[in-house]
């Protein structure tokens, strides 16, 4: 049945995908980076401005100070426990490094805008636990209205069977299917460009951001280390000239996988590149060097596996809507959306693997598959390479060095050039 699911929602993207790269082959006009903008900034967006967590281990309460009532959705996922809280688009003044520290049931929580005029709370649970109550307070004796969340300590099976027939471990499909209420917008780094200009779009991806921070070794999260090394690349490619450059995000955003592929389907992009850290548990042993995957039907191994779910547990934070069935007719789609793409993606990653190589080390195993289930762009030739494994000590040391990172972003740069030699031979003679 999870296969069954699998394929349902790789071929309602390759629908999506498929029906958007028809409507942009027939755009003239290409799109430029900018600058996202803060949501909250001269925004009238209901203010939270104190936590607290009471209780212990059996019954845990979470409160939340509100400047007035808002209307809320709180839900359960498990592997690994979490609690949901979807609400609008909230400003939130807490005290720096609030959540960072749990009591009784929860673990941590963390928060953030995951998209345009939606909020979103993720409490990482001790254990099984649910939702006792959930309700909101008025304003009252002098003290404001008030979010309170009521968790329960459950085994196993309770818990299980509490969850929502889609969110069940053993019926959960490859991408949650945990909708928040608010549709999410275009990413603003989408914006007309000037006429006339035909460098090639190269989109950079740093992945994770906002509430979503990746792996972590150090007191340092991955979607910091992805975003310093995404905007020295950048760099290095905007200073050549030849291409013009698009960040998925600039700043400490989460940016859900449907927005990431809006932003290289929207810019026509030549190449779309996602930069990740990746990172092993204790247990399973240690790992060094860099990997590049591509797209492909299958996993090539267990790792690329891991990989493919652990990425798309990101969109379980920021919510993904694919609830429509698509049809028979996705079959051909699939094949006439990826043959080409997946060929020109397999010759970057091995231009890019050559040029990596001469300057940093690479995994035992450099190129791999990462399956259907991690679909950054479908219709652009893409890449996800890993840095490294913060895991690992030198590898850790090598993410934090200014010199390693121009380096390394320098044989990017290089790769991307042999790459696109020939697109940009044809806009040099077209001006």
């Amino acid at each position: 049945m999870a296969s069954r699911a699998n394929q349902r929602v790789f071929r309602g993207w390759v629908l999506l995908c498929a029906a958007a790269l028809l409507c942009s082959s027939a755009s003239i006009g290409r799109a430029t980076d900018g600058e996202a903008p803060n949501p909250a900034a001269g925004s009238n967006f209901p203010i939270a401005s104190e936590v607290r967590l009471a209780g212990d281990a059996k019954q845990t309460r979470f409160v939340l100070d509100l400047d007035r009532p808002i209307q809320f959705r709180a839900f359960a996922l498990a592997d690994p426990y979490r609690v949901i809280v979807d609400i609008p688009q909230v400003d939130f003044q807490l005290k720096a490094g609030a959540g960072t520290a749990g009591r009784g049931l929860i673990k941590a929580f963390r928060y953030g805008v995951v998209m345009p005029g939606g909020s979103r709370i993720v409490f990482d649970l001790a254990g099984p636990a649910k939702i006792a109550k959930s309700y909101v307070l008025e304003a009252a004796n002098g003290q404001p209205p008030r979010l309170v969340l009521e968790l329960e300590q459950v085994d196993r099976t309770t818990f299980v069977q509490s969850l929502g027939a889609e969110s069940r471990p053993e019926l959960k499909p490859a991408i949650s299917d945990t909708v928040a209420s608010i549709p999410a917008e275009p990413n603003a780094a989408a914006k007309p460009a000037a006429s006339g200009d035909a460098r090639p779009v190269v989109v950079i991806d740093p992945g994770h951001g906002g509430l979503d921070n990746g792996t972590q070794a150090g007191g340092t999260n991955e979607k910091e280390l992805v975003l310093g090394f995404g905007l020295v690349l950048r760099d290095r490619l905007e200073k050549s000239g030849k291409y013009r450059v698009v960040m998925t995000r600039t700043d400490d955003t989460f940016i859900p996988l449907t927005d990431r592929v809006k932003v290289a389907r929207n810019q026509s992009a030549a190449l779309f590149v996602s930069i990740h850290a990746d990172a092993l548990p204790r247990r399973e042993g240690d790992a060094q060097g860099a990997t590049i995957y591509t797209l492909s039907d299958k996993a090539s191994d267990a790792e690329a596996e891991r990989l493919a779910e652990a990425e798309n547990k990101a969109d379980a934070i920021g919510g993904v809507n694919l609830t429509e069935e698509p049809t028979e007719v996705a079959d051909i789609l699939i094949e006439l959306a990826q043959r080409e793409t997946r060929t020109f993606s397999n010759r970057f990653a091995r231009l890019l693997m050559g040029e990596m190589k001469t300057t940093v080390r690479m995994h035992k195993h450099p190129l791999k598959s990462a399956g259907f289930k991690v679909l950054k762009a479908p219709d652009v030739p893409s890449v996800l390479v890993e840095l490294g494994y913060v895991s690992n000590k030198a590898d850790f040391e090598h993410l934090v060095s200014e010199s390693w990172r121009n380096r390394t972003a320098g044989a990017m740069a290089q790769a991307i050039d042999a790459f696109l030699a020939k697109r940009l031979a044809t806009a040099g003679a077209g001006n």
